[in-house]
């Protein structure tokens, strides 16, 4: 390693269990996979956004297709735009991820996009994919969970179902500080149980390049 750069924000270990797991599943929950170092500054940056009320009211579908259905997805959200240095962070641990990923399954990702997502209690997200084949370039999600000690009862974990069928549900995330899922964006459904407290986690994607006629696709 160069003396100049800087020590990695994931350990290698825990990235080449991450990758191991897509290959073998197509979906990877991993428990103190994140730093306090990197969970709570965004957290407390979140905080401090749903104060000063500058979240958006989370909706469905791009473009023209965008939609708000509070019966499908309940939360509220802000993209991240490297503004802070906790964003700035957060988004060069995605960086090495991003990298491990490339090295090791040639995935081509180029882009990674992700926001805040606060959800108030009551509210969930319905059963749904990131992205469908041949329609999107959507490739990998991610959820990084910023809630410290979540009680067992609170609700808000997020159901994973099994890419073959749909039914079937493979695991349940409790949201807990520090807790990172991963997963086949266009394959591996997905829902947000309703939660009984505020909930904080920031989703995201890795993209690949559909650019079309030399126009590269937006990233949101």
């Amino acid at each position: 390693m160069n003396a100049s750069a800087s020590p990695a924000l994931l350990p290698e270990s825990r990235l080449a269990e991450l990758v191991d797991a897509l290959v073998d599943r197509g979906w990877y929950v991993g428990e103190d996979f994140l730093p306090e170092a990197l969970h709570r500054p965004l957290l407390d940056e979140l905080a401090e956004m749903a104060r000063r009320d500058a979240l958006e009211v989370a909706g469905i579908g791009r473009g023209n297709e965008h939609h708000l259905r509070r019966d499908i997805r309940g939360d509220a959200i802000r993209w991240l735009d490297r503004e802070s240095l906790a964003q700035r962070r957060y988004l060069e641990a995605m960086g090495e991820l991003q990298q491990a990923l490339n090295q090791a399954l040639f995935l081509g990702l180029f882009e990674y996009e992700a926001h805040f997502a606060q959800y108030p209690p009551g509210a969930f997200y319905r059963r749904h994919l990131d992205s469908f084949r041949g329609r999107a370039n959507r490739v990998i999600s991610t959820v990084g969970y910023l809630n410290p000690a979540w009680p067992l009862d609170a609700g808000g974990e997020m159901a994973i179902f099994a890419p073959d069928d749909p039914q079937r549900e493979v695991a349940r995330v409790r949201p807990e500080a520090g807790t990172f899922a991963c997963f086949l964006s266009d394959s591996v459904p997905h829902e947000v149980l309703p939660t009984r407290r505020p909930r904080a986690s920031i989703a995201g994607w890795f993209r690949r390049n559909a650019s079309l006629g030399g126009m590269v696709d937006p990233a949101h």
